[in-house]
């Protein structure tokens, strides 16, 4: 899952980024909201962590704006203010949850889990793509009835493949999504981690469920609907 961490505290922020890379997600970070709009402009996300403070504006205007375009990327709000006004402002803005500081890690992460594995309401937070079943609930990867064990990593590459069944995944998209913009390492890091999970999902006698599309990327699910 790809993430934009928008919050000016930069020791707080180092943390953040830390902990949730280490849990497999690409994490974007901006320290106001002149950086998040370019960010937002240039990438998609699966969830926002917004600093309700910011030194150019105010996190709770750029959560309404956001929410009047249309935008329904889950928001966990962060702010150094607990009054009850204040988180009752932020939610009205727009945000899913809110969290006032200071937090421990953990309660942090716990609540980006839950907002991740929320579904839209017309999405059926199962994805099922012939006989491999994923449940981003339960972080589970299934084939058959075997259980596929997965590195985060994977988990995510897989998640992004399958919610694009039938598409041509280019590797670009697959770089900038699974990892995060400062990314500065092999070259050829999404060709090893689909290797890796190509393995890991073929079973004796099981066939390769994905398919390189040579020169552009890889695909899952077979030729779209």
């Amino acid at each position: 899952m790809r993430l934009l961490l928008i919050e000016d505290d930069a020791s707080l922020a180092r943390v953040i980024v830390r902990g949730l890379g280490e849990e497999g997600h690409a994490v974007d970070h901006v320290g106001t909201v002149a950086g998040a709009d370019e960010a937002l402009s240039i990438h998609e996300y699966d969830l926002m962590v917004l600093d309700l403070g910011l030194p150019d504006g105010d996190g709770a205007r750029l959560c309404r704006t956001r929410r009047s375009q249309g935008d329904t990327t889950p928001i966990l709000m962060l702010t150094a203010r607990d009054d009850l006004s204040d988180k009752v402002a932020g939610l009205d803005a727009g945000a899913d949850d809110y969290l006032t500081k200071p937090f421990a890690y953990p309660e942090l992460a716990a609540r980006v889990r839950a907002l991740l594995r929320r579904p839209p309401s017309s999405t059926n937070p199962i994805l099922m793509v012939d006989d491999i079943r994923l449940d981003p609930a339960a972080h589970t990867v299934t084939r058959g009835a075997i259980l596929v064990p997965l590195t985060p990593r994977e988990f995510s590459l897989l998640d992004y493949l399958m919610r694009r069944s039938g598409e041509v995944c280019r590797r670009e998209d697959l770089l900038d999504h699974v990892w995060d913009a400062n990314y500065d390492g092999l070259s050829n890091v999404v060709d090893v981690h689909v290797a890796n999970l190509r393995r890991k999902l073929q079973g004796p006698g099981m066939d390769d469920p994905i398919e390189t599309v040579r020169g552009v990327g890889y695909r899952i699910g077979g030729l779209a609907a």
